[in-house]
């Protein structure tokens, strides 16, 4: 037990609600080991981050520890059971022993004060040292965690920081007072991939500088792989299955597992329809024949599985063929969208940032072109310019022939019927104070779409139907949604006016990995069924290969590679396109079985 730093036996975990008490965690048990990384992973709502708050006590006021223990086995203070302390001891615990960072660095750093600030206020609260020693060791730990221009960000605030910049600053502050762990809560889950990729390698050096352990928690089991030597799969508050990663990606036992796994857009081939976790869960009764290796594989496992699903270079190059010798829908051409920059007293302009420099490129019916870069790349400026959401510098937009950027308000207004948008954020773009049919009718009222309110009502219902939700959820509001559901009834209200294209602006990311694949998987089947054009937006470039025809690479406002997806992926021309290629978590498990002997470092 001497390399034991955590012990946690038989943890449940009750939240009161109005209909009386609900078991979030049911009775969990697990070690971690001294210097060890242990990924917890699992959907939204499946407990892992409970279970880790309960580590630091900050379980939200509803909610109550009501058994179990957490046993701490910590250099500086012996062993210790958390559950005992008080409050005032347990502030102390906090950041001396146990730290964490949390999954959104903008909400978790106060917007009103400096970044440096914030940090050295945590290190004068635990270690009692001056303001001057306190502002001399915050720098220190801006250069370790690779802040650019440290001496600048310490007098910055959050809100002039990048996203991956904020986590950085997050990081210093967990580790100001050198804890024996560090709990990590999806510190990447907003993050591009290369952002991501450059923390998650951060924090493994940060690991191994300092001996300290570490509690990653994620959805994405991918993620799990590049940093964990262990891991625990959770699914509605129990752990369904824990061990090192290898086996557990080399050999999965149970079929929540399997589905996670499963649901990753594949690199290697094309896959007609994903597999989703329920697939796994809910398998029918197997066939009695035939007999053989597939026989006690559920019928509906075998088609998503099976060769019937793959989609062979041969079928792809003859769709293709047909797709792209119609008359393109949309022609961009030589597009430029630019944002002045003012200074001085009389905010004369002095500069511009080129958020889209002098694109062009089309789009042709029942195509979906995917736009890839990282964050500041332009894509989301281009899909709203596109939209005339944004008004551009100059340029051209020709939509069936029209030049939609000479279009006046009025004539505009009949052409968004056909152009529609599915934003990142489902909730942001959803009113809260509307229910979700309310939510969908709206756009018919407002474009006189039927002849009354009965007609828009029944439409709606059609709708969410064909989205997979009920008519009995049309009264609920947003907030009684999960973000899968409500992104299913953003893409509803876009169905609502019967567009022909639709921009997906990152409209998967902000998702757990197995409902990305059920909502990649109805994108896919709408396209099918209505014929609809898509311009798909993500920063993941696995995403965007397998859904796209065609994919962009987007770098400054400028295109650095356009073609076919396929052809991008597994043969870039660019520098950037290959970085946005490795920064992919692919979970492969040679890499893994390498990472696990040690090998990996011997072919360094």
């Amino acid at each position: 037990m001497e390399d034991t730093l955590l012990e946690v036996n038989n943890l449940t975990v009750n939240f009161k609600t109005e209909n009386g008490s609900s078991q979030a965690i049911n009775g969990i048990s697990y070690t971690l080991e001294r210097g060890q990384c242990l990924g917890i992973v699992g959907e939204s709502g499946s407990g892992k981050t409970v279970s880790s708050l309960a580590l630091m006590r900050l379980i939200p006021r509803a909610g109550k520890i009501t058994g179990g223990e957490l046993i701490f086995n910590s250099q500086k203070n012996g062993r210790t059971a958390i559950q005992n302390l008080s409050e005032k001891e347990m502030r102390s615990f906090r950041g001396n022993e146990i730290a964490m960072v949390f999954q959104e660095p903008l909400t978790s750093l106060n917007p009103v004060l400096t970044c440096g600030y914030q940090v050295m206020e945590a290190i004068m609260l635990h270690q009692h040292i001056s303001k001057n020693e306190s502002r001399n060791r915050t720098l220190e730990l801006f250069k370790k965690v690779k802040l650019p221009r440290p001496e600048t960000i310490l007098d910055s605030y959050p809100h002039q920081l990048s996203g991956g910049q904020k986590q950085r600053v997050m990081i210093a502050m967990a580790m100001s007072c050198n804890p024996s762990l560090l709990i990590a809560d999806e510190p990447t889950t907003a993050l591009d991939v290369t952002v991501q990729k450059t923390i998650l390698e951060l924090m493994k050096e940060l690991q191994e500088e300092n001996g300290m352990s570490i509690i990653f928690i994620s959805h994405d089991l991918g993620v799990i792989a590049e940093i964990a030597d262990k891991a625990l799969v959770m699914y509605k508050g129990d752990i369904v299955e824990q061990g090192n990663i290898l086996d557990i990606f080399s050999n999965p036992q149970h079929p929540y597992t399997k589905g996670l796994l499963a649901c990753r857009p594949p690199l290697d081939k094309r896959l007609k329809v994903l597999p989703t976790v329920k697939d796994f869960l809910q398998p029918e009764q197997p066939p009695q024949t035939p007999k053989g290796a597939l026989s006690s594989i559920p019928q509906s496992l075998r088609e998503v599985l099976g060769l019937t699903n793959i989609i062979s270079p041969e079928e792809r190059k003859t769709a293709h063929q047909k797709l792209y010798a119609s008359e393109p829908l949309l022609k961009v051409e030589n597009l430029k969208t630019y944002f002045p920059v003012s200074k001085g007293i009389f905010g004369k302009t002095t500069d511009y940032v080129k958020a889209v420099d002098d694109i062009s490129f089309n789009i042709y019916p029942g195509e979906t072109l995917g736009i890839v870069g990282e964050s500041g790349s332009g894509k989301t400026t281009l899909g709203r310019t596109i939209l005339r959401l944004i008004e551009p510098t100059s340029g051209n937009l020709i939509y069936k022939g029209t030049d939609i950027l000479k279009l006046k308000d009025e004539e505009m207004r009949q052409y968004r019927k056909k152009l529609q948008i599915i934003f990142q954020d489902p909730y942001s773009s959803l009113n809260p104070h509307f229910t979700v049919g309310e939510s969908i009718v709206e756009p018919m009222r407002v474009h006189n779409i039927l002849n009354d309110e009965k007609e828009r009502k029944k439409k709606a219902i059609e709708l969410m139907e064909r989205v997979n939700m009920t008519a009995s959820q049309f009264n609920l509001y947003p907030h009684e949604f999960s973000g899968g559901q409500r992104q299913r009834v953003c893409i509803a209200r876009a169905l609502a006016l019967n567009p022909e294209f639709i921009v997906c602006d990152e409209c998967i990311s902000a998702l757990d990995v197995s409902v990305q694949a059920q909502v990649i998987n109805l994108l896919a089947e709408l396209k099918k069924d209505f014929g609809f054009t898509y311009l798909f937006i993500s920063h993941d470039i696995s995403v965007v290969k397998f859904i796209s025809d065609r994919m962009v690479v987007l770098y400054n406002g400028k295109i650095e590679e356009m073609g076919d997806a396929d052809e991008i992926y597994f043969n870039p021309q660019k520098e950037y396109t290959k970085r946005l290629i490795n920064a992919v978590p692919k979970g492969r498990i040679e890499d893994i079985a390498l990472k696990s002997t040690g090998a990996i470092h011997t072919l360094k």
